[in-house]
C-alpha cells in the first residue's frame, strides 16, 4: 500500500479514528489531527514497505512502541498490517506516563483490533517477555530514541524504525575548532548541523550493532520538520571487517559524546 492507499483506507474507517480522538465526532479534521494523520501515514508506509519487502515468516507480529504516548501509532499499524502485510499484530506499548498507559489500555479495550498490551516503565527498564519483531518510535523526546533504538539492538529486533523529536544532546557539546566550524558560527546552521549529525551517529551506531541502515522522510518537511525517519534491518550474514568505523571516525571527528553509547556499550568493538 502506498500513502494514497493508507489514507484512503484509513478514511473508510471513520469509526475508529473518531475513538483515537483523531477525528472528530462528525468525521471533521482539524490542523493538527490532520497533522498527526499524515504523519501516522508516511511513517506506515515506510514499515509496510519493509515488511513486504523483506517478509517475516510468522502470522503474528510483535511490534513494540516506545514512548507509545497515546499509541496512535501502534494503533493504526494493527489495523494496517492485516490488511497490508496479512499479519496480525501483537502489539505491545511503553511509556513513562501512567495516565496514557491508562488510555490506551481503554481504548485498546474498546477497538479491539489486536492483542495489546501497555506498560507504565522507562523505555531502558522494560523488560520483554516474548520475542519482538518491530521496534517503532514516533517523535520521542530527545534520548527517548536513543533508549528505543538501544531497546532494539538489546531484544534482538528485525527491524527498528524511529522518526526523532529533538535533538538535544550533542548540540551543546559542538565546541570551536572541528572540521566543519564555519558552518555552525550562525546559530539556525549550528541547529540543524547538530541534528542531522545526531541522526547519523545514530544510524552509524546501529550499523555497527549489525544492522543495515537507511534514512526517509515520513512526509514533506511542510508537514513536520522532524520527518526523518531511521530505518534499521538486522543482518543476517556475517560482515567483515569492523563494523563501527564509521560511527568512531564521526564521533571524533567532532569530540562529541553519544547518549546512544553510554546506554549501550556494549555494541562497539574494543
Amino acid at each position: 500500500m502506498n500513502r494514497k492507499e493508507i489514507m484512503s483506507y484509513m478514511r473508510c474507517r471513520e469509526d475508529i479514528l473518531k475513538d483515537m480522538d483523531l477525528m472528530g465526532p462528525k468525521g471533521q479534521l482539524d490542523i493538527k489531527k490532520n497533522e498527526k494523520l499524515e504523519e501516522i501515514v508516511g511513517f506506515g508506509e515506510i514499515i509496510i514497505r519493509y515488511l513486504n519487502k523483506f517478509p517475516i515468516k510468522k502470522n503474528t507480529l510483535t511490534v513494540l512502541e516506545c514512548s507509545c504516548g497515546k499509541s496512535y501509532l501502534g494503533f493504526i499499524l494493527s489495523l494496517l498490517l492485516p490488511k497490508a502485510c496479512r499479519k496480525k499484530v501483537n502489539l505491545v506499548g511503553v511509556d513513562y506516563n501512567p495516565d496514557l498507559i491508562e488510555r490506551c489500555e481503554r481504548l485498546s479495550q474498546k477497538l479491539r483490533l489486536a492483542e495489546s498490551h501497555f506498560f507504565c516503565r522507562r523505555i531502558l527498564d522494560f523488560k520483554p517477555q516474548t520475542d519482538i519483531d518491530l521496534v517503532v518510535s514516533l517523535h520521542a523526546c530527545d534520548t527517548a530514541t536513543d533508549e528505543a533504538l538501544v531497546q532494539g539492538i538489546r531484544c534482538g529486533a528485525g527491524f527498528v524504525h524511529a522518526v526523532p523529536c529533538c535533538q538535544n544532546q550533542i548540540r551543546g557539546q559542538i565546541k570551536d575548532g572541528h572540521p566543519l566550524d564555519m558552518l555552525t558560527q550562525y546559530g539556525p546552521a549550528r541547529y540543524r548541523m547538530a541534528n542531522l549529525l545526531t541522526d547519523t551517529l545514530r544510524a552509524e551506531f546501529m550499523r555497527a550493532a549489525g544492522y543495515h541502515v537507511e534514512m526517509g522522510e515520513i512526509g514533506s518537511p511542510k508537514l513536520t520538520p522532524k520527518n526523518l525517519c531511521l530505518s534499521a534491518r538486522k543482518v543476517r550474514r556475517k560482515y567483515k571487517g569492523r563494523r563501527d568505523i564509521g560511527y568512531r571516525h564521526l564521533k571524533d571527528l567532532f569530540n562529541v559524546k553519544t547518549a546512544i553509547e553510554k546506554m549501550c556499550p556494549e555494541v562497539l568493538e574494543n
